[in-house]
């Protein structure tokens, strides 16, 4: 005969829990002997670790008690029914880890693989990850805004990058991210990109995204606000001179 205590580390649970099985209906609890304490048979043991296993198992105390009194067949079929939804949450977080997983990369979640590819590449190129997130963060707005545009943007970003003036340029912007916003260097690579969009016919907005991705690299440093804020001025002047021709 085993005390509450024994029965409880026999099954592997707390005595609490053995109390709490007591209260739910679980496992009856036994009459106090003489001495005054409450003595489990060793069924009460086994039951207890039955109990145990389903309830680890996730199965609902509720239908535990059904479990424990059904006939042999009607358990069998009961347990399989567990197995198989036991397999199924197995699945659902193999699915999340590897999901997880991904989050290291980050863009490979919520992007397509060209498009990561394109971000491999600029990190190839060295572009730093600063700018690797908010390029990551336009084609999210891009993918979701305007989604017909990622595969020809895809286009252009790789033939930019084929370009050595046009990687250049976004090799010098990046590296400006730390400079005073009034470093005289800025000046000089906003008259270079000035003259690429210029060159480019890039003056034209293309996609309401943009004002969302402009703002959210003005945000990032205070010298890409600048070089933001000057060229898109300097496009606006053009724009203006020619509605007056």
């Amino acid at each position: 005969m085993l005390t509450i205590s024994q029965l409880a580390a026999t099954a592997g649970v707390t005595v609490r829990t053995v109390r709490h099985y007591h209260q739910v209906g679980l496992l009856p609890e036994p009459e106090r002997d003489a001495s005054g304490y409450r003595r489990y048979s060793a069924q009460a043991a086994v039951d207890l670790i039955r109990i145990r296993t389903l309830a680890d198992a996730g199965v609902p105390l509720a239908r535990i008690d059904a479990l424990l009194h059904a006939e042999p067949e009607e358990f069998a079929s009961a347990i399989d029914d567990i197995d198989a939804g036991l397999q199924r949450k197995i699945d659902r977080l193999s699915e999340n880890r590897r999901r997880i997983a991904e989050l290291a990369g980050g863009e490979r979640l919520v992007l397509p693989p060209e498009v990561v590819a394109v971000l491999e590449r600029m990190r190839g190129l060295g572009v730093g990850e600063l700018r690797i997130r908010l390029e990551r963060d336009a084609w999210i707005l891009m993918r979701a805004m305007d989604p017909q545009a990622v595969a020809r943007r895809v286009r252009e970003k790789n033939a930019e990058l084929d370009d050595p003036e046009t990687t250049r340029l976004f090799l010098a912007c990046d590296r400006s991210a730390d400079w005073d916003p009034y470093d005289p260097r800025l000046d000089r690579l906003i008259d270079d990109l000035d003259a690429w969009k210029v060159a480019h016919g890039r003056d034209d907005s293309r996609g309401t995204y943009l004002k969302l991705v402009s703002s959210r690299i003005s945000e990032a440093s205070p010298a890409w606000q600048r070089i933001i804020g000057a060229v898109a001025h300097r496009a606006e002047q053009r724009r203006t001179a020619r509605l007056d021709t």
